[in-house]
This record gives C-alpha cells, sequence and structure tokens, in this order.
C-alpha cells in the first residue's frame, strides 16, 4: 500500500481499526483467480504471533474450499468521507485547493485456516454476536434461540481464521493541511452529519 511518512497509521490506530470495524473483504488468489467476499470478523490479538481475525462464511461459498496461493488479505475499511475545498481556510487565501477523499484503511495479510467444527464455530459465532449485541438496550443472546436451529446453522457455514503475518495500514485524515484547514474540514464534516469521519480528523490532528 502506497502510504506517505504523513498518512502512517499509529499502533493505536490499528488497534483501533481492527478492534472497531465490523467486516473485511477477504482476498484469496487460488487456481481460479482471485476470490473475494466480505465477512464480519472478530479481532483476536492473543491468537498466533500476531493475533488473527477470525470469520465465518456459508459453506455454499466456494472460496474457502479453494486452497489460497501464498498469504490471504483482509481489507478492513474504517469511516471515509469526500473533503470539499470549499471546507478549507486556505481556498480564500491563494485558491490552489482541490478536492481528495479522507479514509482510514487497514491491509491484513497472513495464513488462512479453514475451520469446520461446531464447537469453534459456536464460539466464534457467541464472540461475534456478543460483540455487536453489547451496544443494544436488550442484548441478545446466541443461546435463546433454539438449540437444534442454531445446531442447524452452524452446519451451513465454515469458519475462517487468518492467522496475521503483516499489516499495512493508512490513515488518511487531513494530516497534510494547515490547522485551519483541518479545523474547516472538522466543521463540514459535521456539518454534513458525518461525526464519525470528523472524529477520525480530529483525533489524527491530536495524536
Amino acid at each position: 500500500m502506497y502510504t506517505p511518512a504523513h498518512f502512517a497509521a499509529s499502533e493505536e490506530a490499528v488497534a483501533s481499526l481492527l478492534h472497531d470495524s465490523g467486516a473485511a473483504n477477504l482476498v484469496t488468489m487460488t487456481e481460479d483467480g482471485l476470490l473475494a467476499t466480505l465477512l464480519p470478523f472478530v479481532y483476536e490479538p492473543t491468537v498466533g504471533e500476531h493475533g488473527a481475525l477470525h470469520a465465518h462464511m456459508a459453506r455454499n461459498n466456494t472460496q474457502w474450499s479453494m486452497p489460497a496461493t501464498g498469504e490471504a488479505l483482509m481489507i478492513v475499511q474504517g469511516s471515509d468521507a469526500y473533503i470539499s475545498p470549499s471546507w478549507y481556510a486556505s481556498k480564500a487565501q491563494h485558491g490552489r485547493v482541490v478536492p481528495t477523499w479522507n479514509y482510514s484503511t487497514a491491509h491484513v495479510y497472513g495464513e488462512l485456516v479453514i475451520h469446520d467444527d461446531a464447537q469453534w464455530l459456536g464460539r466464534h459465532v457467541r464472540r461475534l454476536s456478543d460483540q455487536h449485541e453489547a451496544g443494544m438496550p436488550q442484548p441478545w443472546s446466541v443461546d435463546e434461540a433454539p438449540e437444534r436451529f442454531i445446531a442447524g446453522q452452524l452446519r451451513a457455514i465454515v469458519g475462517v481464521e487468518l492467522l496475521i503475518s503483516r499489516v499495512e495500514a493508512k490513515t488518511k485524515l487531513s494530516q497534510n493541511r494547515t490547522p485551519a484547514d483541518v479545523d474547516g474540514v472538522i466543521a463540514g464534516l459535521r456539518a454534513a452529519g458525518d461525526s464519525a469521519s470528523a472524529a477520525d480528523v480530529e483525533r489524527a490532528r491530536t495524536s
């Protein structure tokens, strides 16, 4: 990934992307060419040497059964937003401004391991559900559904584990702009109703 020094993600930003992002695109090179699937995942930092991403896919999805050539890749995407040059204070000063796009992303590489057993899958779906239900007024639990129903659902999916070997991450969040321009970007994003992207720019400025 092309990453100028001022857009290099900090360790804290990488950890936030992996902990807080809901889904990622799993990309594998196979004998049939490139395959990709968007998968909800859980980051497990204590697994392996560099942590792991745990996910699952439909058994009918052929990607899991096609051996990956070399490393697999999961592309994690944070908030992203269009940045209007009209938000920059420098527009009024010299006019040498153009639109751009702000974003945070992590390319997570590693060995792909397939888990086709009910115990691993049971632990995984509980962990995944608990993570996303935590903020609900009345959190739902896997154990609220009938046992036979859950068993049937588990038979219809296959576990996917990416044992992380390396992470390339980028946070392009107006770090190359003047303080006045950054103020304008934050105000513009908030006015557009994109509080998540505005908060990302604010954090990047203070980190």
